[in-house]
């Protein structure tokens, strides 16, 4: 599914959040946005997912405009969201079921996705007894069940220690390359944006305004990003990081969003 977002602006009374921001995105393409806190970046995935309504432009899927949220467009956030009363499983084939898929058929395919996620064995657990890893991981199976044509993913897995986030980051890309949906990715972590996206769009202070893109869609990568220490300095410098360090240290999300 196309997702194209065509001279958006959105104002919270008097507050200028997004001003004239205008991109397409293509089938199939991962898009992450990065920016300072609050500069809008949440906002615009609350548009694409229909939550929220622009001030001025509009937000296409498919060239038709979105004016409310749809199965085919699955928001998930930093916080995995389980029902703590539900098993993992249930936590996932909720979303079929809420589809009209019989319950039956549903557990199956969620056990399945959870499978997938490498998760088997786990599916009778509740989520306060796996690690919050795990219960992300169940959330990326929840957001992948209904195979929705656009998955907004605001920070999710913001939250995690580093090297369950790469792990994380590795499970996502295998998924995104199985299934293909249309992804738009909110980050502060300028490494999980070069690790993942085909394009990154830098955004200035609120109001927002795109400062620069990167289009990165023919690049081999791997968590190593040592051929990518020079774009991972503009970036940071475009953000107004101070940048005088070795190549290989790691930037954290605090960082970033300082």
């Amino acid at each position: 599914m196309n997702l194209s977002f065509k001279n958006v602006e959105k104002h919270f009374g008097t507050l200028r959040v997004v001003e004239q921001f205008s991109s397409d995105i293509a089938p199939g393409e991962l898009v992450a946005l990065v920016g300072p806190s609050g500069c809008g970046k949440s906002t615009l995935l609350h548009l694409a997912a229909g939550l929220e309504k622009v001030s001025q432009g509009e937000v296409l899927a498919d060239g038709r405009p979105i004016t409310g949220p749809d199965p085919s467009r699955m928001l998930m956030f930093q916080e995995n969201a389980l029902y703590p009363w539900l098993t993992l499983a249930q936590n996932v084939s909720m979303a079929l079921e809420l589809q009209k898929v019989g319950r039956a058929e549903a557990r199956t395919r969620a056990v399945q996705w959870l499978e997938k996620v490498k998760l088997k064995g786990f599916e009778d657990y509740f989520p306060h007894q796996v690690s919050g890893g795990m219960r992300q991981r169940c959330a990326l199976a929840r957001a992948f069940i209904t195979a929705p044509e656009v998955l907004l993913l605001d920070e999710p897995f913001g939250a995690l220690d580093a090297l369950t986030r790469m792990t994380l980051q590795d499970a996502l890309r295998a998924l995104i390359r199985e299934t293909r949906p249309t992804v738009l990715l909110v980050t502060h972590d300028v490494n999980e944006a070069l690790f993942l996206a085909d394009r990154i769009v830098v955004f200035s202070q609120r109001p927002s305004r795109v400062l620069k893109e990167f289009n990165l869609a023919a690049r081999e990568k791997s968590h190593d990003l040592s051929d990518f220490a020079g774009l991972r300095r503009e970036i940071l410098g475009l953000l107004g990081i101070e940048t005088e360090r070795t190549e290989d240290e790691t930037f954290t999300s605090e960082e970033i969003a300082a």
